[in-house]
C-alpha cells in the first residue's frame, strides 16, 4: 500500500510522441522506485597497465601526472534530490587512474562544472578508484560521470545530484573501452563487482545498478533501478552539522 503523499517532480516527465513517460536517469528518493507512470516500493534487494599502440575509440590518452585538486571544506545542504552544495571540491576531468564521461556529449571528458562534490565524496572517489587499479593492474581507467554542479541545485539529465553526494560510475567494460558501455554484454562483471563493492566498502549507503547488470550486494543498499544499465549510481551519506 502506498503513502497517501507520494510525489513525483513534474520535471521527470517529458513529451513524446508515445505521450509523457518518466525520465529515470536516477532516483528521487529511497522510498519508492518510479515505474513508467507509476510509484511501487523500491526493491530490497598505483600501477597502471602498458599503454597500447593505439587507443580503443573513445579512449582518451593516459594521464601521466596526478592532478592537484583544490580541496575545499564542503557543506552539503538538504536532501540528494533537493539540495545545494558550497564550497566543493571539483574532480579533476583526468588522472592517472580515471577519466570523465559527459552523458549530454556522450564524450570524453566530461564538463568540468559537472564534477563538483563534498570533500568526501572527491575523497573516497579517488582512494576507491586508486585502490582499485592497484588490485587490477590490466583494468582501464575508470569511467567518471556526472557528481553535482559547483553550487549544487537542480542538473540536467538528473534528479538527484544535487548536494554533492551522488556520483555516476560507468561501469568496465570487457574490451577496456573509456566509455560507456553500450548493453550489458559489453560490461566486465567481475571489475564492476570488484569496483561496487570497494565503494560499499568506503561507506556509499546505496548503490543503483542496473536489472541486468547482474551486480549484487547487500539488500537495501544496491539496488536495481531502472535506466542504470550502463553505470552505477553511488550515493554518499549527509554528515549532522
Amino acid at each position: 500500500m502506498l503513502l497517501p503523499a507520494v510525489m513525483v517532480p513534474p520535471v521527470l516527465f517529458r513529451s513524446g510522441s508515445a505521450g509523457a513517460r518518466v525520465i529515470l536517469d536516477d532516483p528521487p528518493s529511497l522510498t519508492f522506485r518510479v515505474d513508467t507512470l507509476t510509484a511501487e516500493p523500491a526493491l530490497s534487494l598505483p600501477a597502471r597497465p602498458k599503454p597500447r599502440r593505439s587507443q580503443k575509440a573513445g579512449a582518451a590518452a593516459p594521464a601521466e601526472v596526478a592532478p592537484k585538486i583544490d580541496w575545499r571544506n564542503a557543506t552539503s545542504v538538504g536532501l540528494w534530490w533537493s539540495g545545494s552544495l558550497v564550497a566543493g571540491t571539483q574532480l579533476p576531468v583526468e588522472g592517472p587512474n580515471w577519466v570523465t564521461w559527459n552523458p549530454v556529449t556522450d564524450s570524453v571528458p566530461n564538463a568540468p562544472r559537472r564534477l563538483y562534490g563534498n570533500e568526501r565524496t572527491i575523497r573516497t572517489i579517488v582512494s576507491v578508484i586508486d585502490a582499485y587499479r592497484a588490485a587490477n593492474p590490466r583494468a582501464s581507467r575508470v569511467v567518471v560521470g556526472d557528481i553535482s554542479f559547483e553550487d549544487g541545485g537542480a542538473m540536467d539529465a538528473h534528479v538527484s545530484h544535487q548536494n554533492g553526494l551522488d556520483v555516476d560510475i560507468y561501469y568496465p567494460r570487457l574490451d577496456g573501452g573509456l566509455r560507456e558501455p553500450r548493453s550489458p554484454e559489453a560490461i566486465d562483471r567481475r571489475l564492476a563487482q570488484d569496483l561496487l563493492d570497494r565503494f560499499i566498502a568506503a561507506g556509499a549507503t546505496m548503490v543503483f545498478v542496473g536489472y541486468h547488470s547482474r551486480l549484487h550486494g547487500p539488500a537495501k543498499v544496491v539496488i536495481p533501478y531502472p535506466n542504470h544499465e550502463n553505470h552505477m549510481h553511488v550515493r554518499f551519506p549527509a554528515r549532522a552539522g
